[in-house]
């Protein structure tokens, strides 16, 4: 389910292009490397989109953390403010085929969040968000976004990519067309996975399509996704897993001998408990899957989210 590379919106420092302040970049060896195989990276820096030079003075939030001013370090009187937020909603509008974003942390411009904000005298304050990124996501609420710091977590860097292929598959399904059946299966193929994320949205989700016929497809259809994406932002934990990975074998239960069932349930219990990663049980239930097939099972997201050589799961 993943043939092509789905497209990531970047901070360019963090391709190591040299567009910093200070002339430098911030280059993220994990992009760079490891997943600049599987993603087609556009590299933005909104401070050289908007005209600065590099190098230039550094410029910092000021004012009220909800509503923050940029403005120059030195030059107190260059603000360049509403310069990034018509930036950020140009490329809001170019970046339309992107599946998911990730920022440079702590920065003025592209910080998520804990941004600093500073009042008079250069007091820091309550934090705040960098204004080309608070603009932009404002623009794409559905879409997955991380900072390059966060994903060294190895369940953050997990449940983001994982966001990211979902959501390049619901755009490859509105291009094809979206229709009531092709709803339900793709919401069938993330039962598992949301299942292990968010169990009280997998339900109230399966209630709204259950009710699918009472509501024109073009209105449910985007309330539905953002459902979903908010929904997988939660990170699964070892107990959730484990229900899943429980929910799943029973497929399997008259299939295998009662030694392989017993091996099964030894597996989930050492993840759940903390002895052996994720990766362990599952490479066990996909084997058993592979022996014993089940067309349903065949076509859950859960069971492999996102690329194989990735390895995210060998570290949860």
């Amino acid at each position: 389910m993943h043939a092509s590379k789905a497209k990531l919106g970047i901070s360019a420092c963090l391709l190591g292009a040299e567009v910093r302040y200070n002339g430098g970049h911030k280059l993220s060896r994990l992009c760079s490397r490891s997943l600049t195989e599987h993603f087609d990276f556009i590299p933005v820096c909104p401070e050289v989109g908007i005209g600065m030079p590099t190098p230039r003075e550094p410029i910092r939030l000021v004012g009220d953390p909800q509503a923050p001013r940029a403005v120059g370090t030195v030059e107190r009187s260059r603000d360049v403010t509403d310069a990034l937020a018509a930036y950020a909603e140009r490329m809001a509008s170019e970046l339309q085929g992107i599946s998911g974003y990730i920022f440079m942390q702590q920065s003025p411009s592209c910080g998520l969040e804990r941004v600093k904000v500073y009042q008079e005298g250069g007091r820091p304050s309550e934090p705040g968000r960098g204004i080309f990124a608070a603009v932009f996501c404002a623009r794409h609420p559905d879409l997955p976004v991380e900072e390059d710091g966060r994903l060294n977590d190895p369940v953050l860097r997990e449940n983001f990519i994982t966001r990211v292929y979902a959501h390049a598959e619901w755009q490859r399904l509105l291009q094809q067309g979206l229709t009531r059946r092709a709803l339900i299966a793709f919401h069938s193929r993330y039962k598992y996975l949301l299942m292990a994320t968010d169990p009280m949205r997998y339900k109230s989700l399966g209630r709204l399509l259950g009710r699918l016929a009472d509501y024109d497809l073009a209105d449910l259809a985007p309330q539905y996704f953002s459902e979903l994406m908010s929904a997988l932002k939660k990170c699964a934990t070892r107990g959730t897993h484990s229900n899943v990975l429980q929910h799943l074998s029973g497929y399997l239960k008259r299939a295998l001998s009662a030694d392989e069932k017993q091996e099964m349930q030894q597996l989930i219990g050492q993840y759940r408990d903390g002895i052996v990663p994720l990766v362990v049980p599952l490479t066990l239930l996909k084997h058993h899957f592979r022996r014993h097939p089940d067309r349903y099972i065949a076509e859950q997201a859960y069971l492999q989210p996102h690329p194989e050589p990735l390895s995210l799961r060998n570290a949860l």
